[in-house]
């Protein structure tokens, strides 16, 4: 048994030298730490001369954007692991591969995609990503349907749920998302000029109904095996592929809440856009092209999920006609209360998004915190009775245009 201690940069190269196959023995290694995440340290080892390379992540005993005074368990490290080659296995062109792990020292060694950018860089600097929605919306449609009692024996999956019990990082999602932004408490994060809006929260009852009945689903409904935290900056992305990556909030919860995360950040950066763009016509076309997206996603969803229920279906209740139809109006009204509280919270609560906090102009800015706010109290005002995709868009084009005579 290794005693856990944080990998220093020589230990990650001599650590990359013992995966089979990989790297020479005698190739020359270079390291550096890139993780810029909140709770784990990421290598990079690369081998320059054959263009070869390697990540090994680490999760420390504590989240890092805190420090030491908020501990947490090292077997988030595990979760994260075994939950990657559980999508790797339905999905293995959307999901790095991994190499090698040591569960006592909390590593996982996977696949270097240098060679993709995160998502949400890309976005921010006009990227387009023709081939997202279709990959993305088969991410979740496979993943979900098959770690669920739909697409597994329900005694495999009861067995399944006990393996990815994961109180710390389901107890920062419950804090951080359904609980902090609508009280004053001290993990809350905003910048004064959006006090009031911050204010309005913990004082709008019909908001906070919504967002009680939505922690609830979090809390109780295991339906199936979750990312946990799929936003943009948890997935790689070229114009032809998509991978996703830092499944460690992974548990069992409500499908709706990845897809609600994936829908939340782009319109984050919806939300965004005139502080990215040059002109206002560059604007309505980035909006436009986010906005088909998201319409994309769900649809994707929708109908690979669809397609995987009508043939791997292994429950036999849920043929009963009419089944299916409300199952999947259910996770797209939950999608939508979970994509308004992802929203909320970057604007509010602890961690923010680099879409909008890195705008460089103060009254841009603004807008777009208050734009974000808005979007998202719509949307979990609206979840528990939304009947087609287009309200989310509806919803997004309202608030553009609202923006349009206050700015």
């Amino acid at each position: 048994m290794s005693e856990y201690h944080p990998l220093s940069l020589e230990e990650a190269v001599a650590l990359a030298r013992t995966i089979p196959g990989h790297f020479r023995q005698d190739a020359d290694l270079s390291v550096e730490e890139i993780g810029d995440g909140n709770l784990n340290l990421v290598f990079r080892v690369t081998d320059a001369s054959e263009g070869k390379g390697l990540i090994i992540k680490q999760a420390l005993p504590y989240a890092k954007v805190v420090g030491e005074s908020w501990p947490l368990s090292l077997d988030r490290a595990r979760i994260e692991r075994e939950a990657l080659e559980i999508q790797h296995a339905y999905v293995p062109d959307l999901v790095p591969a991994i190499y090698a792990y040591d569960n006592d020292l909390a590593i996982t060694v996977m696949e270097d995609l240098s060679d993709h950018t995160i998502m949400r860089k890309g976005l921010i600097e006009g990227q387009e990503y023709p081939q997202f929605a279709r990959h993305i919306g088969r991410f979740m449609a496979s993943t979900l349907f098959y770690t669920s009692d739909l697409g597994m024996n329900q005694q495999a999956k009861k067995e399944q749920l006990g393996r990815f019990i994961n109180p710390d990082l389901c107890k920062i999602t419950e804090d951080l998302i359904f609980e902090d932004p609508y009280r004053d408490s001290p993990n809350n994060n905003f910048s004064e000029d959006i006090r009031p809006n911050a204010e309005a929260l913990w004082h709008d009852d019909e908001l906070r109904l919504e967002i009680a009945l939505l922690r609830e689903k979090f809390l109780t409904h295991a339906e199936a095996l979750l990312h946990g935290d799929l936003h943009t900056g948890s997935i790689f992305a070229t114009r032809e592929s998509t991978k996703v990556i830092d499944p460690e909030f992974a548990y069992y919860g409500p499908m709706g809440f990845d897809i609600g995360a994936v829908i939340a950040n782009l319109l984050l950066n919806f939300a965004a856009q005139p502080g990215w763009s040059g002109s206002v016509e560059e604007v309505n076309a980035r909006r436009h092209r986010l906005l088909i997206m998201i319409e994309g996603v769900w649809q994707h969803f929708e109908t690979h999920f669809r397609d995987l229920w009508n043939r791997d279906l292994v429950d036999v209740t849920a043929r009963t006609p009419g089944y299916q139809d409300m199952y999947v109006q259910k996770v797209l009204r939950d999608a939508i209360g979970f994509a308004g509280a992802k929203m909320i919270r970057r604007i509010v609560g602890l961690s923010h998004v680099a879409d909008i906090d890195t705008i460089a102009n103060e009254e841009i800015r603004h807008q777009a915190k208050v734009t974000a706010l808005g979007i998202g109290t719509a949307l979990v005002k609206r979840g528990r009775f939304a009947g087609s995709i287009d309200e989310i868009t509806g919803i997004a084009r309202r608030a553009a245009k609202e923006e349009e005579v206050t700015v």
